[in-house]
C-alpha cells in the first residue's frame, strides 16, 4: 500500500532512481492507498545526472519532475486470488507520460502479475520476470 509521501524505486530506464508519491489516481476505493497497479502521481525525488552530450540513452528526467507512474511492487502483501499472498523486498514503479505510455524504454526488475489483469500488459512483456 502506497499513501502520500511514499517512497518507491523506479525500475525503467527514464533516468529517475526515487521517487516521492504526492496523489494516488484511483476511485474512492481504499481511501486513498495505492497498490499494485494503480497510477499515481509522484515528484522525482533523485535521477541519474544528465551528462553534457545528448545521445539515445540521455536522461529523460531531473530531480524535481512531477511525473505520473504505475506502481509495480509493493512491500505489503496482497492477496491472489487463489488465496496467495505475494510480497516484494521494496516498492517501485514505472514512469508514463501524460498519455499512459511507458516514458522508459526498458524495465530493469521483477514485476507482480497483478499488473496484466489492470491492463498494464506492456509493462508485463518487457519486464524480465513476472512473479
Amino acid at each position: 500500500m502506497i499513501g502520500l509521501k511514499g517512497t518507491l524505486n523506479v525500475i525503467d530506464n527514464s533516468g529517475a532512481l526515487l521517487i516521492e508519491c504526492v496523489n494516488v489516481l484511483k476511485q474512492k476505493v481504499n481511501n486513498g492507498w495505492g497498490s499494485v497497479g494503480d497510477e499515481i502521481v509522484c515528484v522525482v525525488k533523485r535521477a541519474r545526472p544528465i551528462s553534457g552530450q545528448a545521445s539515445a540513452s540521455a536522461a529523460k528526467v531531473r530531480q524535481g519532475d512531477v511525473r505520473r507512474a504505475v506502481i509495480v511492487r509493493t512491500r505489503k502483501p496482497v492477496r491472489r486470488p487463489d488465496g496467495r499472498l505475494i510480497r516484494f523486498d521494496d516498492n517501485a514503479a514505472v514512469l508514463l507520460n501524460n498519455k499512459r505510455e511507458m516514458l522508459g524504454t526498458r524495465i530493469g526488475g521483477v514485476v507482480s502479475a497483478d499488473l496484466r489483469m489492470k491492463g498494464w500488459g506492456k509493462i508485463v512483456s518487457l519486464a524480465p520476470k513476472v512473479v
